[in-house]
């Protein structure tokens, strides 16, 4: 093995005792529970976004089986804000499984792991080396930029041949010990150190050994993905007040976007929003008010959606609560999973002094 190899991992271990992350909630105390809910929130969030709702999550669920005889709906609540939900619904399914078969606590097996809704091959690397102190690789985006720069592998990170690589380096590194550090050193190092857009290169304690460095290509590695353009769609909610101020929300469809959370009724045009009306209210549909638009940015589409409100509607025929249409007052809203743009329109000031009027 390489000098290079082999004082890879001890530069990373001596970098995080004096720089690393020491003090953050899941490593106090370090459970299998904590250590897998803090790796499925960390995936597309920031650690200092996701303290927060940890903290909320683990007091409210304070271990595995509490969070397997929760409703869907609890879970999604807590998890409202934070975004990509099926996260959540692949927590709420984990737990579940988790007491059916593995007697309430999550396995620590790596194919079984593996087998359990939301966790791939590194997060279940993580869950063992952190909570276990298993010798076993990660690879987040942060691992994948730090390999890249260090050993100059070129190609994006997401392509077959060049994650099989990454893999490969990624077991190499591992020391014999200090596994539940040495898997934080890498996530914080290059979180601050190899961060994506303004490396510390020059005062780096890697970069006498980094290819990146040498050959001057650390802007260019990770190689970027073909970038296209993200198609928009246009959409229409409707925000339908009673007479009591309540507003009437609908669940979402148990897949594809905002699956299984409590939105407005939702149009894809002004013919279907119409016929909607029609279908569920017997009101006046003319009433409507238009609100300022929002936009909304996915992963793989961007979306503008087009509010229209009918304050302290007069409904002809009463519409009962049921599995799938409901009236929620202001104060009940944090009981529900809601998209965040619904809910920031949904809880904005000038919306409130309408309802309230």
């Amino acid at each position: 093995m390489s000098r290079k190899t082999d004082t890879f991992a001890s530069i990373l271990l001596a970098w995080f005792d004096r720089h690393g992350r020491h003090d953050l909630p899941w490593q106090h105390p370090r459970t299998p529970y904590r250590v897998w809910l803090s790796e499925i929130m960390l995936q597309q969030t920031q650690v200092k976004t996701a303290i927060p709702y940890f903290l909320r999550f683990v007091d409210t669920f304070p271990d595995l089986p509490t969070l397997a005889q929760a409703t869907l709906d609890e879970v999604l609540a807590q998890w409202s804000g934070l975004g990509y939900y099926a996260r959540a619904r692949n927590l709420h399914a984990t737990a579940k499984r988790c007491v059916q078969h593995h007697s309430g606590d999550l396995p620590c097996d790596i194919d079984a792991l593996c087998a359990l809704p939301g966790i791939g091959r590194s997060t279940a690397g993580a869950i063992l080396a952190q909570a276990w102190n298993r010798r076993f690789p990660i690879l987040d985006g942060n691992v994948k930029r730090l390999l890249t720069r260090y050993h100059g592998v070129a190609g994006w990170p997401g392509t077959p041949s060049v994650e099989k690589r990454l893999w490969q380096l990624a077991e190499r590194h591992l020391p014999q010990q200090r596994l539940a550090d040495y898997t934080q050193a890498q996530m914080d190092f290059g979180a601050t150190q190899c961060n994506r857009a303004h490396p510390a290169c020059i005062s780096c304690p890697l970069n006498r050994q980094c290819a990146a460095w040498r050959d001057g290509r650390v802007g260019e590695l990770p190689t970027s993905k073909a970038g296209k353009t993200l198609p928009e769609h246009d959409a229409i909610v409707l925000l339908i007040e009673d007479g009591r101020g309540r507003v009437l929300l609908q669940r979402r469809p148990a897949a594809g976007v905002w699956a299984s959370l409590w939105s407005l009724p939702q149009a894809m045009d002004a013919s279907e929003a119409r016929h909607w009306f029609a279908k569920h209210m017997r009101g006046d549909y003319e009433r409507a008010l238009p609100l300022p638009e929002l936009r909304h940015v996915f992963s793989h589409f961007r979306l503008k959606m087009q509010p229209l409100h009918w304050p302290r509607l007069a409904l002809r025929q009463r519409l009962r609560d049921n599995d799938d249409l409901r009236w929620i007052g202001q104060d009940e809203f944090q009981s529900l999973g809601i998209p965040a743009p619904i809910r920031k329109l949904l809880e904005s000031r000038s919306l409130r002094r309408c309802m309230q009027a």
